[in-house]
């Protein structure tokens, strides 16, 4: 059995963590929970509102995630508001629902998923995630930041779901590139791994159809709607456990889509 690797080994009070979506929902109680634990927090949202009532000691500030440029500045101001940064939690993404394919039930015209539902949910769900990671990754390594991890949320959804093309697409992809970037950061001391919610009470899921809510719930096997603090739990053992690196945790009480 090996000696415990000073160099690899990560505690919540040494973490300098940006949250991205940080404002409401999972983002909001994982800078919250961070925070309480002793990590310096650096929180990102378009909800500049939301943002403003995070907890003082949390840095706050915009962050479009589907603006390259503004990935980059805000990485770069939340390392040198921190003193550097060694955790990403991939947080930010939307919902553009839709079937690629359907026809009217009243008119019978076809109909099909636009290329603005597909585009919104791409560039903030997958090409902002991925620029998140490399902005982070980058930073990382011009501090020699070590050891460092990247935690993308990645979705149950991602296994395949009716209406969901955009966003399967998006988080079948993230989980994927856990593997691809646990690989890719490994001579940097930088882990990579993804986390999959099922149904979790946000304000995303609050705004779903209230039939399909009702039914999606109905399916769960443990009986109830995820929470947040689920989800925490699976966020702080990817921080914690130095050895969990290139895969994809399911958290969705048994939910199969």
């Amino acid at each position: 059995m090996r000696a415990p690797n000073e160099e690899t080994e990560m505690e919540l009070k040494d973490v300098k963590a940006i949250v991205t979506g940080g404002a409401q929902g999972m983002g909001a109680h994982f800078a919250k929970r961070l925070a309480e634990a002793g990590a310096q927090v650096a929180a990102g949202d378009v909800n500049e509102q939301a943002l403003a009532e995070l907890p003082p000691g949390i840095h706050r500030r915009r962050l479009d995630v589907s603006d390259t440029k503004d990935c980059a500045a805000f990485v770069k101001w939340a390392a040198d508001a921190m003193g550097g940064v060694n955790v990403l939690v991939n947080n930010a993404g939307i919902l553009r629902d839709g079937l690629l394919v359907k026809k009217d039930k009243a008119t019978g015209e076809v109909v099909t998923l636009s290329d603005d539902q597909w585009n919104a949910v791409i560039a903030v769900n997958l090409t902002g995630a991925t620029v998140m990671v490399r902005e982070t990754v980058a930073e990382m390594v011009r501090r020699d930041q070590r050891p460092g991890v990247v935690i993308s949320m990645s979705s149950v959804a991602r296994h395949g779901n009716r209406g969901q093309s955009n966003y399967v697409s998006a988080k079948a992809a993230l989980a994927a590139n856990a593997v691809t970037w646990c690989r890719e950061f490994a001579p940097f001391g930088i882990r990579a791994v993804a986390i999959a919610p099922g149904m979790v009470e946000t304000p995303m899921t609050r705004g779903m159809n209230p039939k399909a809510r009702e039914a999606l719930v109905a399916s769960i096997p443990v009986g109830r709607i995820g929470e947040p603090e689920d989800l925490w739990r699976a966020v702080k053992f990817s921080i914690e456990c130095d050895y969990f690196n290139g895969y994809c945790i399911d958290v969705d009480g048994g939910l199969s889509m």
